[in-house]
């Protein structure tokens, strides 16, 4: 080794321990912990957030990433997180998946960890399955990162980069597209959507990756949703997740299955629930799919009880925001929608080119929305939508991850590369 390499490395060490000692051991208020933030909305208060950007205007860094992948990146602390997969061979027998970890100041790469495929992979990297290689977003509790890598299980590393645990989940590609849903923290317990692996839901303790419930429903396997936590209007905890023609509340303590809801979600569903004062708002489906408005709590069948108002027109993969007593989101066809809250009367919609697959970041009142290879729209966040800003990346791979948002910082990312949008100083 060179005298060269050696100062290298070194200074790689010490730079690296030196970020370190700026983290703390938990969830830091601005970090973004997982799929659509730390409150699981997709929304933030964050006024220093850029409207416009290019390849020469409010962009702080460009990272290559090593591999490919649909997964949303997250924040904690001084890093940012994102999962990637590589492969050479057309039969995938050489697979692996990739947990990468980027100083948001730098835009370098921190470090790299890479896990082979456990067992076999039955669908290629063609359009529509890709995504199952590296689609699950990790969480943090802002001392260990968790990953889904699909048939090669649930692992857990320290922000290091060490290994903690690894823990299987299943191997049955029982989902028609692959697996996607990402993990979610619930107090001491990681849990993850295995709908394609297993056809289940699992809870694994964080710290010794031990199954500590598991839920087994065979509507899992047309079930693409990333499950969200809320309160019902007496303050009890409930997990939410939409499967085609019905919204489940579960305990999250032990998986059972507390009550569900009917509703028009069809075919597949994919959007995430959102929540608001004791009322979860799901969309989803894709021929012609629905939407609902349901008060959460009950026993058993509460569609007659707490259904509050359910209709036909969804959304097949991106999920809504809630802001002032409106739900919006841009559908896969590329329609922006608003939607009155109360009624779910449609208020407006309004034509976007392109398809998306990201869901929509609500910015205090703006609604920015990532194309697949338009760009990223910024809309006014009331019923009229006016277009603020359209602003495209000189980059022609798949943008289907959604956004992250930490201290003025827009993360995007695409198949190839991660992007920092930051305004730029004056």
């Amino acid at each position: 080794m060179s005298a060269k390499s050696k100062g290298t490395i070194a200074g790689g060490i010490i730079w690296l321990a030196a970020i370190l000692s700026t983290a703390t051991s938990s969830v830091r208020s601005a970090d973004w912990s997982g799929f659509r933030g730390p409150n699981s909305q997709g929304t933030t208060d964050d006024a220093s957030i850029p409207t416009e950007w290019s390849d020469a205007q409010n962009l702080s860094w460009k990272v290559e990433l090593p591999g490919r992948g649909f997964s949303s990146p997250i924040v904690v602390g001084p890093f940012v997180f994102a999962t990637s997969y590589t492969s050479t061979e057309n039969d995938l027998k050489d697979l692996k998946r990739n947990l990468v970890c980027i100083d948001r100041q730098t835009g370098k790469i921190a470090w790299t960890k890479s896990v082979a495929s456990s067992s076999a992979v039955t669908r290629g990297p063609s359009f529509g399955t890709r995504h199952g290689f590296a689609s699950h977003t990790p969480v943090s509790d802002g001392e260990r990162v968790y990953v889904f890598f699909g048939n090669s299980g649930v692992v857990a590393f320290d922000l290091q980069g060490k290994q903690l645990w690894q823990t299987g989940v299943g191997s049955e590609n029982a989902a028609m597209f692959g697996s996607a849903a990402s993990p979610i923290l619930y107090k001491d317990h990681v849990i993850v959507t295995a709908a394609s692996e297993s056809e289940s839901i699992r809870a694994l303790d964080k710290k010794s990756g031990k199954e500590v419930w598991k839920a087994e429903a065979a509507p899992l396997n047309r079930c693409y949703a990333t499950p969200v936590i809320a309160k019902d209007a007496q303050g009890t905890d409930h997990m939410l997740i939409s499967v085609p023609y019905e919204l489940w509340g579960l305990n999250p303590a032990n998986g059972k299955l507390k009550w569900f809801a009917e509703t028009e979600v069809d075919t597949n569903s994919c959007p995430s629930v959102v929540t608001h004062e004791g009322i979860a708002y799901v969309i989803g489906g894709r021929s012609p799919g629905g939407r609902a408005a349901v008060r959460i709590g009950g026993k058993g069948d509460i569609t007659k009880s707490n259904v509050l108002w359910s209709t036909n027109g969804g959304s097949y993969v991106p999920s809504p925001v809630l802001h002032q007593k409106h739900l919006y989101w841009v559908d896969d066809r590329g329609v922006a929608h608003c939607i009155d809250s109360a009624t779910g009367e449609e208020t407006n919609k309004t034509r976007l080119r392109g398809q998306f697959y990201a869901s929509i970041l609500l910015v205090r009142d703006k609604l920015y929305a990532v194309s697949r290879f338009n760009g990223t729209y910024v809309l006014e966040a009331n019923p009229n939508m006016k277009q603020i800003a359209s602003n495209q990346l000189k980059d022609e791979s798949d943008f289907s991850a959604s956004p992250a948002v930490s201290n003025g910082q827009l993360f995007l990312r695409s198949e190839e590369f991660l992007y920092c949008v930051q305004a730029s100083k004056k």
